[in-house]
């Protein structure tokens, strides 16, 4: 299917620069915090407000609009956020919103995301784990909530084996990540602590030296061996492979049942409890987009790849996009309980002290989706409700 010419794109490009100072401060700025009451929506409608909600969520179907002009959706142009890629690709999002309009942002990291979010330029956005818990301590409680999830998986340790043959080697090697204090710059930390390795985590050095990276730059400074290795998302990862390095791990490995959030949905706290009408039907969107990838893998693969090739000027080679994709899980639960972990890894780490979760959870109106196509609700690990 073709893209939707109606589509508005901007595009978020914050100099490096601003996005390590974002970075610094807000592992500084992270303390414990008392959460504040926040928005009431949730879990508990009355009878009128239920019913004007069935209105609204048929209304968005059948193309009339819905309680809010336009919605302003924000993700990556990366294959961890393939969810957002393919549906707007396949126009599953807009089908669901009728006439309200998708005006879209592509970031580049984290923390430019979030700064969107608290500014009123998104609504809605894609996003991994860590920004989320960032955004919502740091906002004491106030900022967003997640909504859904999108992804799991696609994360590797890539070595460059004439260096490095076994974990056992990675003592005096000099190890990437994306950015300090991001989702997977936290799991290569936790991982190397419970290996016995001591690493600084606001400097990275130690027995391993951990070195921040953008992913663009990445695969030139392992071109260059700057580095020895990246624990980097996909497709970084497999980036890195056509350039002869090998997986040495790969993170679903170290989880139980081998899933792990790596992309969730979150929503501004104050756009859901005027527009859940909206909310309701980017879900729509989300939940049908996740099963027309399990049901068309190749067409959503290419969609993916198509819309890479929008944002970035270029599409991804077989070589890289097809393993990178066939690691990804797309599915619609967040995964709570492994928010929850990739948060005490950051305390671990020593990139945060220990945060009150309680209450970044509002999944009612994913639950009332899925509820809606025959399946069960979703867990939310007990941080559903304050």
């Amino acid at each position: 299917m073709a893209p939707n010419p109606a589509l508005s794109h901007t595009r978020a490009r914050p100099d490096a620069g601003r996005i390590r100072r974002s970075a610094v401060a807000a592992v500084a700025g992270l303390t414990a915090v008392t959460l504040l009451s926040a928005c009431s929506y949730g879990s508990k409608a009355d009878d009128k407000k239920a019913g004007a909600d069935s209105a609204a969520s048929s209304a968005g179907a059948s193309g009339a609009k819905l309680s809010a002009d336009t919605v302003r959706i924000g993700y990556f142009a990366n294959l961890t956020h393939g969810t957002a890629l393919v549906g707007l690709q396949e126009g599953l999002f807009q089908k669901e919103l009728g006439a309200t309009q998708i005006k879209t942002q592509v970031f580049n990291a984290g923390p430019s995301e979030i700064e969107a979010l608290n500014a009123g330029s998104i609504d809605i956005g894609w996003i991994g784990p860590s920004p989320a818990i960032n955004g919502y301590t740091k906002s004491d409680g106030q900022s967003l909530k997640i909504i859904g999830g999108s992804a799991s998986g696609g994360v590797k340790l890539v070595v460059n084996p004439d260096k490095i043959s076994s974990l056992d080697d990675l003592r005096g090697k000099k190890i990437a990540t994306p950015q300090l204090g991001n989702t997977q710059d936290v799991a290569l930390l936790n991982y190397l602590a419970g290996k016995g390795f001591k690493v600084d985590a606001a400097s990275g050095a130690g027995d391993v030296s951990v070195v921040r990276t953008d992913n663009k730059v990445t695969p030139d400074a392992y071109r260059q061996g700057s580095i020895d290795g990246a624990w980097v998302p996909e497709p970084t990862a497999s980036k890195l492979v056509t350039l002869g390095a090998k997986v040495l791990l790969n993170e679903k490995d170290v989880w139980p049942d081998k899933k792990f959030v790596i992309t969730n949905i979150i929503v501004s706290q104050k756009f859901l409890k005027e527009h859940p009408d909206v909310v309701e039907a980017v879900l729509r969107g989300s939940v049908n987009t996740n099963a027309f990838i399990k049901a068309n893998p190749d067409k959503a693969k290419a969609d993916a790849n198509d819309a890479i090739k929008k944002e970035a000027g270029n599409a991804l080679e077989p070589a890289i996009l097809d393993p990178a994709w066939a690691d990804i899980d797309f599915l619609d639960d967040p995964l709570a309980n492994t928010l929850q972990a990739e948060a005490d890894h950051a305390v671990t780490a020593g990139l945060l002290k220990k945060p009150n979760l309680n209450g970044i959870y509002d999944l009612t109106l994913l639950d009332k989706v899925l509820a809606a196509k025959g399946q069960g609700p979703v867990a939310d690990a007990g941080l559903g409700a304050k």
